[in-house]
């Protein structure tokens, strides 16, 4: 996986040893953090590179977006995640989860066989970008859908009867039924311009306030009302706060030449 800001240099003490590289040559506004990914890589070193982006993003200001770039997966990667330990796989998905959590909003482009590492970050992605010879490859091992995050992102996001047919039956799903199941935002011919325009136009709404509301959006799922209604409640104050300030700060002030009464 390689990794790329367009705005400044990585910090001193980030990996040197190209997992978390940084050159001048971002795709938007200078905003953006991508992150491309080469499935072919160690887990230890994908989680180090996904640790690298975040920790970049999150140091910068508002309007921040990172961009993940998915490429077509080689032949013989669809088992996941091979030879590894639990705390490997524990460290991925910790990684993955603070990619989710972030106040910079994500946009994931990919384009052939998409499976493994590259699926599991394409879950957590707030804008999804796929090339029309897109796959998304279930992650099997002797036949077993791999039991991951993965299992309870797709389940969250297509409902437990669509989910089962992709996790049980480990069925493939081309660009055009990922699209229709909403698993892909937008199908281009040209995902390069297509990433383009959502990172100039996205990066505007990308910030502390587009976190709580995704935040609200993946809980909705597993609260009832009464467990929700104070999340939604302290979200709104502080859109109320929010707006309140916004609307002070419009406001002319008195000139100091003013009339005496």
């Amino acid at each position: 996986m390689r990794t790329h800001d367009a705005l400044p240099p990585p910090a001193e003490g980030e990996p040197a040893d190209g997992t978390a590289k940084a050159v001048p040559d971002g795709p938007a506004d200078g905003l953006c953090t991508t992150v491309e990914l080469d499935a072919r890589q160690p887990l230890p070193e994908l989680t180090a590179a996904v640790t690298g982006a975040c920790d970049r993003a999150e140091a910068r200001a508002d309007g921040s977006v990172v961009l993940l770039r998915l490429p077509d997966a080689p032949a013989g990667t669809r088992a996941w995640p091979g030879a590894v330990d639990i705390q490997q796989i524990n460290r991925w998905e910790r990684a993955v989860r603070r990619l989710e959590r972030l106040p910079a909003l994500s946009i994931a482009v990919a384009s052939g066989a998409c499976g493994g590492p590259a699926l599991d970050l394409l879950l957590v992605s707030d804008y999804r970008i796929g090339s029309p010879d897109l796959r998304l490859l279930a992650p099997v091992n002797d036949g077993h859908f791999w039991p991951g995050m993965a299992v309870h992102r797709i389940s969250r996001q297509l409902g437990a009867a669509r989910a089962r047919q992709i996790v049980l039956w480990g069925d493939d799903i081309d660009a055009a039924r990922a699209h229709d199941l909403g698993l892909i935002d937008q199908l281009a011919d040209d995902t390069e311009e297509a990433a383009h325009t959502a990172a100039v136009l996205m990066g505007r709404i990308s910030d502390r306030e587009l976190a709580i509301r995704r935040q609200l959006l993946l809980e909705a799922q597993s609260l009832e009302f009464d467990e929700a209604l104070g999340a939604h409640l302290a979200a709104c104050d502080r859109e109320l706060r929010r707006l309140a300030a916004a609307a002070a700060a419009a406001e002319p002030s008195d000139t100091a030449g003013g009339t005496d009464e």
